[in-house]
């Protein structure tokens, strides 16, 4: 019987108690790659959460170091100030919109070295994306708080198992792949190269250096490996969630880890007369995110449309469209070479905690 991956297992029993106020990025890629415990961090380590600063850049010389893309002059920027071997400080400048500031979640805007010489509409900006970023994190405190008592209540890993409801087995069930089926085009819309459809789904089978393994470490897109905005379109409209994101999906590569992203677009079958327009934003988005991290990844692309947007039945729901299971089931059947995947060896890093979890809830 098809199984479904025991993501929520892995990564909440194992490290939670590591990560006292956890981050999604943290808390699942810590599972496999990375980052020590905290009370196992380093003084050198710490010291890096511990500094920021803000000014105004001076030349527009300097770079961000998220998106390598250039601070304008005059613009507002910060730093991650940490201390060097030697006697200079190591700073490192971000656009605003592409600083970590989840790393400092401990600090208030008060505190930054410079924020009493910014403008008073700067420092307001601040406070407020020091608000934001306290809101965001409660939320994903609350949702792991919600999966792990839903944990308690199930008993040990593989003792109990948590059910899909019957729809969604159907469904998955029910998905027949066929090669004669892979499509060049979505609809109306051309493809880049690489690129397939298969009913509803886009994907990238096989991007070059991609292994078929075991362990799977797979990823939502937006919110979660890229900053987007819905109101920006176009293949650059995106910056890397965090700064070491390269880093720890090239530790996982290299570790055996097969990297798939699996992300909804409805876009891409509501806008009918600009289709075209939303898949090379999509795919082109996607291209640039591989490019950028210097790894090779699988993706999955679910076009349909979910029951949220009023206009589709909930018994009509998209088999593929996350939380529904459609494109892991396509990957864990046919796109893996038939390597069984292990189960103690994936993990799953959501963008929306409490509902993409149904994804990857497993079932008997």
């Amino acid at each position: 019987m098809l199984r479904i991956p025991n993501f929520i297992a892995v990564n909440v029993r194992h490290r939670l108690r590591n990560f006292p106020n956890p981050i999604p990025f943290l808390l699942s890629v810590s599972v496999a790659a990375s980052l020590p415990p905290l009370r196992n961090r380093s003084p050198s380590q710490m010291a890096a959460r511990e500094s920021m600063m803000a000014d105004y850049a001076k030349s527009g010389k300097s770079s961000c170091r998220a998106c390598s893309q250039k601070i304008e002059a005059k613009a507002l920027r910060l730093a991650s100030v940490s201390k060097g071997n030697g006697p200079y400080d190591i700073v490192k400048w971000h656009h605003l919109r592409c600083f970590p500031l989840s790393s400092h979640s401990h600090s208030s805007p008060e505190s930054i070295r410079g924020f009493s010489s910014l403008k008073s509409s700067d420092q307001e900006a601040l406070k407020k994306l020091f608000a934001e970023n306290n809101k965001s994190e409660e939320k994903v405190n609350e949702a792991v708080e919600d999966v792990r008592n839903e944990l308690q209540e199930t008993g040990e890993r593989g003792s109990k198992r948590l059910r899909l409801c019957t729809p969604d087995v159907k469904a998955v069930v029910n998905i027949k792949f066929s090669v004669s089926d892979v499509k060049s085009n979505y609809k109306d819309a051309t493809l880049l190269p690489k690129w397939k459809a298969f009913q509803t789904v886009i994907f990238l089978e096989r991007d070059d250096g991609l292994h078929d393994s075991s362990k799977i470490a797979a990823f939502d897109f937006d919110g979660c490996l890229v900053k987007t905005d819905v109101k920006r379109v176009g293949a650059d409209a995106w910056s890397l969630m965090h700064s070491s994101i390269p880093d720890k999906l090239q530790s996982l590569y290299n570790d055996g880890y097969k990297l798939v992203i699996f992300t909804n677009e409805s876009n891409i079958e509501r806008w009918k007369n600009k289709r075209q327009v939303a898949v090379d934003s999509k795919i082109g988005r996607l291209n640039n995110f591989i490019v950028k991290v210097k790894v090779p990844v699988q993706v999955f692309i679910a076009c349909g449309v979910g029951s949220k947007s009023g206009k589709v039945n909930k018994k009509e729901d998209d088999p593929f469209r996350k939380p529904k299971p459609g494109m892991w089931h396509l990957m864990e059947q046919h796109f893996n070479s038939g390597i069984a995947i292990d189960m103690d060896k994936l993990f799953f890093l959501p963008f929306n905690c409490s509902i993409d979890a149904k994804f990857f809830i497993p079932f008997i």
